[in-house]
């Protein structure tokens, strides 16, 4: 008797020779193999110009990659081709440094419309809008969620940076979704609300939520992230667990300077002939 087994999961995100050109002498992303599970919490790690923005542009389609000549897709989001981002964010919430930049533009703003906005993909709800109460009740979960319950009321564009995070994680959680991009999350944070932000992403990541953390800061890196990918003028150096990735060799072929880690909390990269207090 034959027992059928239940399909594996499709990749949260799959790229398949990814190419991506952005006006340059050379790809922004060069013909890149990426397979990212659903479950694993994964950074993509590399200097400035690596290709990770362009990565977080193919996945909110504000880029697309060059097509293959045989019709096979480039890009995959839990094994579909084609998708809609604001169907995406159902599964997939985005925290990215940009969104913030647009949000702190609009002085009357409201946290808690900036939460609302997520459900019809807006930087808020249009005035003529009606906001039922289940939505309310989720963004003020989502708020709680991401320890940003007590901001409600304030205006978003008088927010700290680090309150300012809490408010687009929140956005990215209002949909409960099963992942998390992250886009360096503790960029410009004090070592205070870096420390408070890390621990909530350490939560969420118990809770169950994949994070797929975007960086070039080693002390982002928190411990749940198992696996590492290291990138270069837009391709792949290394993909493989974290310890096996974030070795001195490979660190410094990414970075272009003879690099290594020191492993401690938080995690630092420090160049190699300096003190690891440097």
């Amino acid at each position: 008797m034959t027992v059928d087994r239940p399909a594996a999961p499709p990749p949260l995100i799959e790229l398949d020779a990814a190419s991506v050109l952005r006006g340059g002498a050379r790809p922004a992303l060069d013909g890149v193999n990426l397979r990212l599970p659903q479950g694993r919490h994964t950074a993509i790690l590399g200097p400035n110009g690596c290709g990770k923005s362009t990565f977080i542009q193919l996945i909110t389609r504000q880029l697309y990659p060059m097509a293959h000549a045989d019709g096979r897709p480039a890009v995959r989001i839990l094994g579909e081709h084609l998708w809609d981002v604001r169907a995406i964010r159902s599964r997939l919430g985005i925290v990215t440094g940009a969104m913030h930049d647009d949000l702190a533009s609009l002085p009357e703003l409201a946290v808690e419309d900036v939460v609302l906005g997520a459900f019809d993909a807006r930087l808020a709800p249009l005035p003529e809008d009606e906001v039922s109460g289940e939505k309310l009740a989720q963004a003020q979960a989502a708020l709680a969620r991401a320890d940003g319950a007590h901001l409600t009321g304030r205006m978003y564009a008088t927010l700290s940076t680090g309150e300012a995070r809490r408010v687009l994680l929140a956005r990215a959680l209002v949909h409960a979704p099963m992942a998390l991009l992250l886009d360096e999350p503790a960029a410009g944070l004090d070592v205070v609300a870096r420390d408070h932000l890390l621990r909530t992403l350490r939560r969420l990541a118990h809770e169950g939520v994949t994070l797929v953390l975007v960086t070039h800061h080693a002390e982002e890196l928190v411990p749940e992230i198992g696996h590492v990918v290291l990138l270069r003028e837009g391709r792949v150096v290394a993909d493989a667990p974290r310890a096996q990735a974030l070795v001195p060799d490979l660190l410094s072929r990414t970075f272009g300077a003879p690099l290594r880690l020191v492993d401690g909390d938080p995690p630092a990269f420090v160049l190699e002939g300096t003190s690891d207090d440097a």
